[in-house]
Order: C-alpha cells, then structure tokens, then sequence
C-alpha cells in the first residue's frame, strides 16, 4: 500500500516538473516572439528622431516634404499602436505567462508617466520645455528597458537600458536638436538591434 502510494507521488512528481519545462519553453518563445515589438517600435522611433525630426532641421525641406513629415509623424506611431494592440490581443487567446503580463504593464505605467510629466511641466511651466522633456522622457525609458531586461534576464536589453539612461544624461546638454539625433542612436542600441537578436531566436 505505501509502495503503491509512494509511486503516485513519484508519478505526480514527475508530471509537475514536465509541466514547469512546458511552461518555461512556453515562455521562453513568447519572450522570443515579443522581440517583435522592440522591432517595431525600434524603427519607428528610430526612423521618427532621425529622419523625421532631426534632418529636416538640419537641411533646408520644401513646404512639400515637410508635409509628408509631418503627415509620417502621426502615422507611424498610430501604425504602431494599432499593431501593438492587434499582437496584445492576439497573444491573449495563446497561453498568457506572468513575465509577458508584467512587462506589459511596465509599459503601459511608462505611457501613463509620461502623460502625468508632460501635464506636470504644462500646469508649472504654462508650456512645455522639449529641451527639458526629452532627457526626462529618456530616463524613464531607460528605466522601463532595465526592467524589462531584468525580468526577461537579458543582458543586451539591460545593457541598452543603461545605455540610453547614460545617452539621456548627455542630451540633457545639448540643444534639443541634438537632443533628437542622441535619442535616434538610443534606440537602435536599446531596442533595434536587441530586438532583432531576440526574435531571431524564436525558433531555437
């Protein structure tokens, strides 16, 4: 009787741990596949700060292309958002793991600071002081990419955090033109080039 019972321990044993790897592959590919989020927004941050905002107030633009700039700005972030929110809920009818919970929130407190920041500064300043905004911006980022890392137990996206935190000390001295092409280089450190070796490895 007790041989009998210590088996249907050692079998429940097993089948427990046999969940737990199931569950770690199950998050580990959900991990490698969100990569494709770092990409996205990547380049469109990446292709925003650089080409969109900082050449045009380096080289002399017709009325024409600025426009298009201006048009792209809007449309690139909305493009981005509409995906994100279409993988968000794609993901939500696969199996859902507390690490891909928790860093969707970390993310959506970031959005929700940088809203309060910018409302803060709007209520002291009556305006908003970009030159001031955009290293703010930049520490937070830094901070949700560190903790993503941490989480994820990445080091090249903590490594980037901590590089676009030092990258937002030096933006802090620069003119906000400046400022712009700093932050374009930020993101493809922290999230372009992390993002493509992450998902890269989805299949492994």
């Amino acid at each position: 009787m007790e041989t009998d019972q210590s088996n249907e321990d050692y079998i429940d044993e097993k089948q427990s741990l046999r969940v737990i790897r199931e569950m770690i592959q199950v998050s580990h590919k959900s991990i490698r596949n969100d990569g494709i989020l770092f990409i996205v927004w990547g380049w469109i941050s990446f292709i925003n700060y650089f080409f969109l905002s900082y050449l045009p107030g380096v080289y002399i633009t017709t009325h024409q292309i600025m426009e298009i700039v201006r048009t792209l700005s809007v449309l690139l972030p909305l493009l981005g958002l509409t995906y994100t929110l279409y993988y968000i809920l794609k993901q939500r009818k696969k199996v859902q793991t507390y690490i891909g919970i928790s860093i969707r929130y970390v993310w959506f407190s970031l959005f929700i600071s940088m809203v309060m920041i910018n409302l803060i500064l709007f209520n002291i300043n009556h305006s908003i002081n970009f030159e001031l905004q955009h290293p703010i911006f930049m520490v937070l980022i830094a901070f949700a990419i560190t903790v993503t890392g941490g989480i994820l137990r990445y080091k090249m996206i903590i490594i980037g955090g901590i590089i676009f935190g030092i990258l937002a000390v030096i933006a802090s001295h620069l003119k906000l033109q400046e400022q712009l092409l700093v932050e374009a280089i930020a993101w493809a450190i922290a999230f372009i080039i992390p993002g493509h070796i992450l998902y890269s490895q989805r299949k492994k």
